[in-house]
C-alpha cells in the first residue's frame, strides 16, 4: 500500500513538471509569422546558393564557355550608299483594242503567265470576215477584167510596150485598188485577235466576254517582272561613287528581315534639281514573282572600295568604359583580350588598322562574335554555332 502511494506521488510530480515545461515552451516559442519567415529565408538561402554556384560556373575561367567565332579576313571593304526605291516591271505594255466590236473570248486571268504572241483577247470576227469576203470578190472581178483587157498583149513584140499597157490596164480595171482594199480587210480581221507582245504576267484585266469595246480602249496590261527593276533615288553627292555592274542589297518592306541581291544596271546622268537626286536602276532576279511592281525597298549600293584591309564582323568589337575598343581572339582554346583600333566600316564589317598603342589582328585568326560579352581575359572557350542553345550567354 505504501509503495502504491509512493508511485502515485512520483507520477503526480512528473505530470506537474510536464505541464510547467509546456507552459514555458508556449510562452517562449516564436510566433507563426516568424516561423514562416524563417522557412522562406531557408529557401532563399538554398536558391541563392544555386545562383552563386551557377555564376561561379559561368565565370570560371577553366570551364569552357560556349561562344561563336568568325575568321578575320583580308579583303576589299565596300562602303555602301543607302537609298530608298520602288520596284518597277522590267517591261510593261498596255494592250488596247485595235478594232471595235464585241469581245468574244478572254483567255487569260490576272497574274497568269503568258508567252510572246499568245492570244489573250478575241473580238467577234463576223463583221470583219464579211468585209474580207467582199473585198476578195471585188479583187477577183478586177483580176478578171484585167486579164480580159490584156488578153492579146502577148502578141506585142516590144516588152516595154507590153509593160506600159499592163500598168495602164491594172489602173483602169481597178486591180491595184482592189488588192489594197483586200489587204486592208485582212489586216482588220487579224486585229480582232489581241496578242501578248512578250512573255510576262497579266495585270489590270479590264474586259469580259460579251463586252463591247471601241478601238483604242484599254483591255489589259502585260508585265515582265523577271528580272524586276528597282528605281532608287540617290543623292547627287553620293551617286558619283557608284558604277554600273556593282552589287546591290535590298530589303523590301513587304519582306522584313529578308535581303535580296542584284546589280546596278544603269545610272541616270541627269540630277533632278528639285530633289537633288539621280535615278539608279537595280535589276533583281524574280523567278517566283514574289516582288511586285510598286513595292518599296531600302537599298545598299556598293560605292567606294578599299582593297587589302583586315576585316572582322562589327559584332566582334567591344567598347570599354573609357571608350577603348577591344575584341577576343581565340588562341589555344582561350579567349585573349586585344585592344584594337577600328577604321572604316560598313553595315557588316569593320576594318582593323595598325596603331602603335594597340594590337593588330591577322587574317585567318578567329575572333569571337557571340557569347563573349561577359568573358574575362584568358577564359577557356568552346566554339559553337549557337551559344544560347549550348547553355552560354548570347551577346545579342
Amino acid at each position: 500500500m505504501a509503495q502504491s502511494r509512493s508511485t502515485l506521488g512520483v507520477l503526480t510530480v512528473l505530470i506537474i513538471l510536464a505541464v510547467l515545461a509546456g507552459g514555458i515552451w508556449w510562452r517562449l516559442r516564436p510566433p507563426p509569422e516568424e516561423e514562416e519567415e524563417a522557412a522562406e529565408l531557408a529557401n532563399l538561402s538554398e536558391e541563392a546558393g544555386e545562383v552563386v554556384e551557377s555564376v561561379r560556373e559561368q565565370f570560371n575561367t577553366e570551364l569552357p564557355q560556349p561562344v561563336t567565332g568568325v575568321t578575320a579576313v583580308q579583303d576589299t571593304l565596300w562602303i555602301s550608299v543607302t537609298a530608298k526605291g520602288r520596284a518597277e516591271a522590267f517591261r510593261e505594255a498596255r494592250l488596247t483594242a485595235r478594232v471595235s466590236g464585241i469581245v468574244s473570248e478572254v483567255s487569260v486571268r490576272e497574274n497568269q503567265t503568258v508567252v510572246g504572241e499568245q492570244a489573250v483577247v478575241r473580238i467577234d470576227t463576223t463583221e470583219y470576215a464579211l468585209e474580207v469576203a467582199t473585198r476578195e470578190a471585188a479583187l477577183r472581178k478586177a483580176e478578171a477584167d484585167y486579164r480580159t483587157r490584156v488578153l492579146f498583149d502577148e502578141e506585142l513584140e516590144d516588152p516595154a510596150v507590153r509593160e506600159r499597157r499592163a500598168i495602164l490596164a491594172r489602173a483602169q480595171m481597178g486591180l491595184d485598188q482592189a488588192e489594197v482594199e483586200y489587204r486592208r480587210a485582212r489586216m482588220q480581221l487579224d486585229k480582232t485577235v489581241v496578242r501578248a507582245p512578250f512573255g510576262g504576267r497579266v495585270a489590270n484585266l479590264k474586259v469580259v466576254a460579251g463586252q463591247f469595246v471601241r478601238e483604242g480602249e484599254e483591255l489589259l496590261t502585260v508585265v515582265d517582272i523577271d528580272p524586276i527593276k528597282v528605281a532608287v533615288e540617290v543623292l547627287a553627292t553620293e551617286v558619283v561613287h557608284l558604277d554600273e555592274g556593282r552589287a546591290a542589297s535590298l530589303v523590301f518592306t513587304a519582306f522584313p528581315g529578308q535581303t535580296f541581291t542584284g546589280r546596278i544596271e544603269t545610272i541616270n546622268p541627269v540630277v533632278d534639281p528639285l530633289t537633288n537626286t539621280a535615278r539608279v536602276t537595280v535589276h533583281i532576279a524574280n523567278r517566283d514573282g514574289r516582288i511586285k511592281p510598286g513595292m518599296y525597298a531600302e537599298a545598299d549600293l556598293e560605292a567606294q572600295q578599299f582593297p587589302d584591309r583586315i576585316l572582322v564582323p562589327k559584332t566582334a568589337i567591344r567598347e570599354t568604359d573609357d571608350r577603348r575598343y577591344f575584341l577576343f581572339v581565340v588562341e589555344d582554346g582561350r579567349a585573349k583580350w586585344r585592344y584594337v583600333t577600328p577604321g572604316l566600316e560598313n553595315a557588316y564589317y569593320v576594318e582593323i588598322t595598325e596603331h602603335s598603342e594597340t594590337d593588330m589582328v591577322a587574317a585567318g585568326e578567329v575572333v569571337l562574335v557571340d557569347g563573349h560579352q561577359m568573358l574575362p581575359h584568358d577564359a577557356a572557350v568552346e566554339l559553337v554555332e549557337d551559344p544560347e542553345a549550348a547553355g552560354g550567354r548570347p551577346t545579342r
